[in-house]
């Protein structure tokens, strides 16, 4: 039984041929991606690399695909308090592997609308108020969408209370809507398994036509959920395990693009030292978050922005001139791979500095807040420092000559003592590019997508990690 495990990539089509049994990979093979012409032109030319790989083609067990193409699955959420409800509609997007472009809160404004439909969103999340709470502004929030030239779905995740009017409201309109449990039910509870649900239900049944893919339809079994979700089925997999084979534990995973830095972490995050008083909204256990200023690609101005150009330029071990001119180099041609020994370590700084920027907004925050009864030490997301293990994936990372170097980069800093990064964690690499084909296994064979993960993930802990420049041994 063999298995054919696709990504309709921004990029490529990528595929991989999967025995089940026992779990192996076949082959791999790749195409220009097509989507925004034509989807199977694409898929032919990698079916056409993945015969000449096998020498013919079997017939396959199962298809399956997943898609970040055509700018992945694109987002707009409201709520109604920024740092609640709103926050919550976030978490629930990101965890269901979209692209957010975009956060509202409170009364929306004609305006904000504006702002939305320019932003043009494949489905818009509207939140607001905690059930039996309030309901005026998801009300309002609705009569302007209903209102607007908006034509995306709307997934109503809010105030269980007023979501049949909101419903009965947007549906008049002749908006597509589907209402679904409220993220935050309750004042601090989180509750977004259901809204993610929905968020891939709506993908699988509008956006893969929306998007083309569906016309390739005849050649697959299902286009089962974004690429970044498939992604993290596969971490979450990996740190529980399943069918009597142990989980990995606690873990955080890295994905280095050209346009964004995703960081996935399964763990609870609660804190290890006694004493701390935790704020904000619990932390989901399953949580991703996106970077969309660290890319390698697009975003590598940025990246030198944040890092500092004179930073880069010493790591890399070239002059800030040098650094400026390559990364506008980059920017310009943005498939241009490193050839030079002098690009090669600039990416890999640039890649370093993406992993530490994005690991330290995902993880969590410590502090001593001194109130009228003593000091008090809080913390704010997720306490990662005792997490055992980080994995990389990601073009940057699988083909770097020193992986270990540009991972290291997510580790604590002495200097920062206030970020909860993991401490000591074990360091892996996804060095067959693999998780998205793990992800989407794990729909039909969890025993053998997680045996697959298990044999394709290469510890580099022990690589030569000095600098930009070190070998892999």
């Amino acid at each position: 039984m063999t298995a054919l495990l696709i990504d309709f990539g921004s990029t490529y089509t990528k595929l991989r041929a999967v025995e089940l049994d026992p779990p192996a990979v076949v082959a791999s093979g790749q195409g220009p991606s097509t989507v925004t012409t034509n989807v199977m032109v694409g898929m032919d030319l990698a079916l056409a690399d993945l015969e000449k790989r096998m020498g013919s083609l079997p017939d396959f067990s199962c298809r399956l695909a997943c898609s970040s193409a055509a700018g992945g699955l694109r987002m707009v959420t409201i709520g109604l308090v920024r740092e609640l409800t709103a926050e919550a509609a976030r978490q629930a997007a990101l965890g269901a592997g979209a692209r957010l472009v975009g956060t509202f809160a409170q009364h929306l404004t004609g305006d904000d609308v504006e702002r939305i439909v320019e932003l043009a969103p494949d489905i818009l999340l509207l939140a607001g108020g905690t059930d039996g709470g309030n309901r005026e502004v998801i009300l309002h929030n609705a009569a302007v969408l209903a209102t607007s030239p908006l034509d995306c779905a709307i997934i109503v995740a809010g105030n269980r209370a007023a979501a049949g009017d909101v419903e009965a409201r947007l549906a008049k309109a002749g908006k597509p809507v589907l209402v679904t449990e409220n993220v935050m039910p309750e004042f601090g509870e989180l509750n977004i398994e259901s809204a993610r649900a929905a968020i891939r239900k709506v993908f699988i049944e509008r956006i893969v036509h929306a998007k083309g893919i569906d016309r390739a339809a005849s050649r697959l079994d299902a286009v089962l959920m974004p690429t970044p979700a498939a992604v993290m089925e596969a971490a979450r997999l990996l740190a529980e395990g399943c069918d009597g084979l142990d989980g990995l534990g606690p873990l955080v995973l890295v994905d280095i693009g050209g346009a964004t830095t995703d960081v996935h972490s399964i763990a609870a995050g609660a804190p290890t030292e006694s004493g701390v008083i935790v704020q904000g909204l619990p932390e989901p256990y399953v949580k991703r978050t996106v970077e969309g200023d660290l890319g390698l690609r697009y975003n590598a101005r940025s990246i030198v922005d944040a890092a500092g150009l004179e930073s880069i330029a010493a790591e890399a071990g070239v002059t800030g001139k040098r650094v400026g001119d390559l990364v506008e180099q980059l920017t310009q041609n943005v498939e241009h791979l490193p050839g030079s020994k002098e690009e090669q370590a600039t990416e890999v700084a640039l890649a370093r500095a993406a992993v530490r920027f994005a690991v330290k907004r995902h993880a969590g925050t410590i502090e001593t807040v001194y109130t009228v009864t003593g000091p008090v030490t809080v913390q704010r997301g997720k306490d990662l420092r005792e997490t055992g293990m980080i994995i990389g994936t990601g073009g940057p990372l699988v083909h770097a000559p020193n992986p270990a170097f540009i991972l290291k980069g997510a580790l604590a800093d002495p200097t920062e003592p206030l970020s909860l990064r993991p401490r000591r964690p074990r360091l892996m690499l996804d060095r067959g590019y693999l998780l998205y084909a793990v992800g989407l296994l794990s729909t039909v064979d969890r025993a053998a997508a997680f045996t697959l993960a298990r044999q394709q993930l290469q510890h580099i802990s022990e690589e030569k990690a000095d600098g930009p420049s070190a070998a892999t041994s």
